[in-house]
């Protein structure tokens, strides 16, 4: 079995908490973006495979990080600009991650996403994920292989 399909059969195999709110945002703004990073947050705090690692890394820091990812995702869908940092980089230095754990972010991201904005904004919501796993799992894999390399 190829690593992809062993990794895309472990992460679909996990069991995904969900609990979206009752009344969905009708439009993207901060507010929206806010609700859907703690109500997303929440279920990646309480999954199985992702908890761990988020409260490992971040401990009681959880609030502090909450408000990163709202002004994150706010710059990226609000031209916002409130956001400062290099995401790759600082998850390039996080301990025991794999692409299953992306794949049981992207498939929580994908829940919380469904039906909350209108189907351009949802795309446009899920391909930002996406692109942020394929540039985090490209160097987290040429990292690995240089490393082998110079042994």
């Amino acid at each position: 079995m190829s690593p992809k399909a062993s990794t895309r059969s472990e992460a679909s195999a996990l069991p995904i908490p969900v609990s979206l709110p009752s009344s969905l945002p009708a439009s993207l703004n901060t507010d929206s973006l806010r609700q859907l990073v703690h109500d997303f947050y929440a279920d990646v705090i309480a999954h199985e495979l992702l908890g761990p690692v988020f409260q490992k890394e971040l401990g009681s820091r959880w609030s502090a990080h909450l408000d990163r990812m709202v002004d994150f995702w706010s710059t990226v869908m609000l031209g916002t600009r409130t956001f400062r940092g290099n995401l790759v980089q600082r998850h390039m230095q996080l301990q025991d991650v794999s692409p299953a754990h992306f794949n049981a972010w992207i498939q929580l991201w994908t829940h919380h996403t469904h039906e909350r904005f209108d189907s351009a904004t949802t795309y446009k919501l899920r391909r930002v994920a996406h692109d942020i796993g394929r540039q985090l799992f490209t160097g987290y894999f040429e990292a690995q292989a240089a490393i082998s390399n110079a042994r």
